[in-house]
């Protein structure tokens, strides 16, 4: 099955186009299934390009899946158009009553902010402790996953004296765990940050299982309450030219910014970057889904308390 998404979302073609098979609400009501709802909470500012960037890898899965855009209502996005927000993004105050199968929670460009700092934090930790009672299973990306480990543990993050930034190898830990089933031993996955939340302080937190780990990088996976909440302190679901974007967007601002390691072929960014970690994002999301959203979520929804 399909994600299902509006008919007239701007990414729709962009996925035809790539062979994503995707389906409008007229088609959709003719299954006779109950989708999974996935609540996206987008704080990234270039929002159409992160719709496209999740919605691929949420695409990958036989169950139909039923995609809904939620902002926070206490920042001003600069960098989407009011028309676009305003025809496809719901705010907290619009979604509150209902439940969701799964959310995901996305990065946002604040890291070197402290958490208190963040005009939208109070509304977000309203969120977060939402999700404990709404949502089946929650995925924090990046920041967010940083934000979710201070809000719900306690865990500090902390600057860094360099940016990770690039394609980073990670090792599989706990392998009997459905989340990383059908991963290799190591696998690429890109990463951009400033900060991070210490491998160490992850470990010494009892209620956190770490899944995947970098030498380089750091704790890549980890999850609490049986996978109610999941933490990817990377971007998986970035695409080919994310990186590259943002390196050359940063050398154009006139900022010291190194390469992205193990990114460029002969690490010349005038050669184009080999896509080295789709199947290994794809497969994180699938498991995502089918472990711990639709094998774990009641049939009632709306009707069952968590």
């Amino acid at each position: 099955m399909p994600i299902k998404i509006q008919s007239d979302l701007p990414v729709k073609e962009i996925l035809e186009k790539e062979n994503i098979f995707v389906m409008d609400e007229g088609r959709a009501v003719h299954q006779d299934i109950r989708p999974i709802r996935i609540l996206i909470l987008n704080l990234m500012p270039l929002k159409e390009e992160t719709e496209l960037q999740l919605l691929r890898s949420l695409s990958n899965t036989p169950l139909q899946v039923d995609v809904s855009f939620m902002m926070v209502a206490t920042h001003e996005s600069k960098n989407t158009a009011t028309s676009h927000l305003n025809k496809f993004y719901e705010t907290f105050d619009q979604v509150k009553a209902h439940k969701f199968d799964g959310m995901i929670i996305t990065g946002a460009p604040v890291e070197q902010m402290e958490f208190e700092e963040v005009d939208y934090w109070e509304e977000l930790k309203e969120i977060m402790e939402w999700t404990k009672s709404n949502v089946t299973s929650t995925i924090y990306l990046c920041w967010a996953a940083q934000a979710g480990l201070y809000y719900h543990y306690g865990l500090e993050k902390k600057m860094m004296d360099h940016k990770v930034f690039g394609l980073f190898s990670h090792k599989v830990k706990n392998r009997k765990v459905p989340l990383v089933r059908g991963f290799d031993d190591e696998f690429l996955a890109p990463h951009s940050r400033h900060t991070e939340v210490t491998a160490e302080d992850i470990h010494a937190c009892e209620a956190l299982t770490v899944l995947a780990e970098s030498e380089e990088a750091g704790v890549f996976l980890c999850m609490a309450m049986d996978g109610r909440q999941i933490f990817v302190m990377g971007h998986p679901e970035y695409d080919r030219v994310t990186l590259d974007g943002e390196y050359k967007r940063d050398k154009g601002k006139g900022m010291d910014i190194k390469l992205p390691k193990n990114y460029y072929p002969e690490n010349d960014p005038d050669n184009k970057p080999l896509l080295l970690w789709r199947a290994h994002a794809n497969n994180l999301y699938t498991n995502w889904l089918n472990y711990y959203v639709y094998q774990i979520t009641p049939y009632d929804l709306e009707g069952t308390p968590f």
